[in-house]
């Protein structure tokens, strides 16, 4: 999302989290998820005004239970968040084994790239456009976190019955050439949220902030009234 503050900027007070392990932000030597939805329910919860929050992916999931946990919270974005609540999920442990012997290896940056051919199924396309962004560099530093987190993802437990009180206004945001898992889990989540709708990005995957831009910030801002 990096590429997209300074134009998020020109129309809102913009908040960007580094999670735990990335950027800026320290990390721990145990690892469990509901500190990562603890800490963006935090922040949200921080600020002086309402908040909308905005999550892709993973942190889509986090952005989720935040909602549950945030007081703060206005509207809600999630770009498809990889909920494990279809039959297409991948089976992922052989990959992330691969993943981990190139990190030890120091071979970040193949196993960045092997994540987003085997797991997410990033296109050709996509993936030129995650490395042509200047964001790029951070994601290799971070991706001992992707191992982690995507085995954090297959041992989450969807209860579609904790989130039937949400009425936070939900914008679920989708590709319609993102991998089928990722389809089923938004169609599965919008069922699940009382106030949702989707918004389906066509001829893009799983990344159009970085291969469609413009459609990506149209979209976002279409959702937050102007007197917010």
């Amino acid at each position: 999302m990096e590429p997209l503050r300074s134009v998020f900027e020109e129309h809102f007070t913009v908040y960007a989290i580094d999670r735990r392990g990335r950027g800026e932000s320290s990390d721990a030597a145990e690892y469990a998820p509901e500190r990562e939805f603890e800490d963006v329910a935090t922040v949200v919860d921080s600020i002086d005004e309402s908040v909308v929050l905005l999550g892709h992916s993973f942190g889509a999931i986090c952005s989720l239970e935040a909602a549950l946990r945030a007081d703060n919270l206005r509207r809600l974005i999630l770009y498809e968040p990889p909920l494990p609540v279809s039959d297409h999920d991948p089976d992922t442990e052989d990959v992330l084994d691969e993943m981990t012997a190139l990190v030890d290896d120091g071979e970040n940056e193949q196993a960045l790239v092997l994540f987003f051919r085997e797991v997410v199924g990033s296109s050709s396309t996509e993936l030129d456009a995650y490395r042509s962004s200047p964001d790029w560099p951070a994601r290799v530093d971070a991706v001992h976190t992707v191992i982690r987190e995507e085995r954090a993802r297959k041992g989450y437990e969807f209860d579609a019955a904790r989130f039937a009180g949400l009425t936070t206004p939900t914008l679920l945001l989708s590709g319609d050439e993102s991998a089928p898992f990722l389809k089923d889990a938004t169609d599965v989540l919008k069922d699940a949220l009382p106030n949702s709708h989707i918004a389906i990005f066509a001829g893009h995957g799983h990344a159009a902030m970085n291969t469609a831009p413009e459609l990506f910030i149209d979209e976002v801002l279409a959702f937050i009234p102007e007197s917010s």
